[in-house]
């Protein structure tokens, strides 16, 4: 079995009660809506006035909304893979709609994965 990693500290937990990785998100206390990243002073929604957030496990699951092949490599903070010369290779990264919040994600394809629009 692979370790499992995250791509970047604070966004992730394993702690979520089913052993499983979670993206860490926020919820406005004012009007319920999710955020991720997670919204730290003020909330995103135009029509909401809120300044507290209660950080929250993301649903790891969800279906995929829409998909393409990255071809230029993006700058940091985000992780590129790299070819066996250490140059730039293009990746899949795939938009998914997580199941309970409703909202739409982006993240890395795994190399190789067959993705369709409206997959699990």
């Amino acid at each position: 079995m692979v370790a499992q990693k995250p791509a970047i500290d604070g966004w992730f937990t394993t702690d979520a009660g089913d052993g499983e990785p979670h993206l860490l998100g926020s919820r406005c206390t004012t009007c319920g809506t999710y955020f991720f990243p997670r919204a730290d002073f003020f909330c995103r929604n135009p029509a909401c006035d809120g300044t507290a957030f209660d950080e929250v496990p993301l649903s790891n699951r969800g279906r995929v909304w829409s998909w393409t092949v990255n071809r230029y490599q993006p700058p940091a903070p985000y992780v590129s893979p790299a070819g066996a010369g250490g140059e730039f290779e293009p990746f899949g990264i795939a938009a998914v709609e997580l199941a309970e919040e409703k909202m739409v994600v982006l993240g890395q394809v795994v190399p190789g994965a067959d993705v369709a629009v409206g997959d699990e």
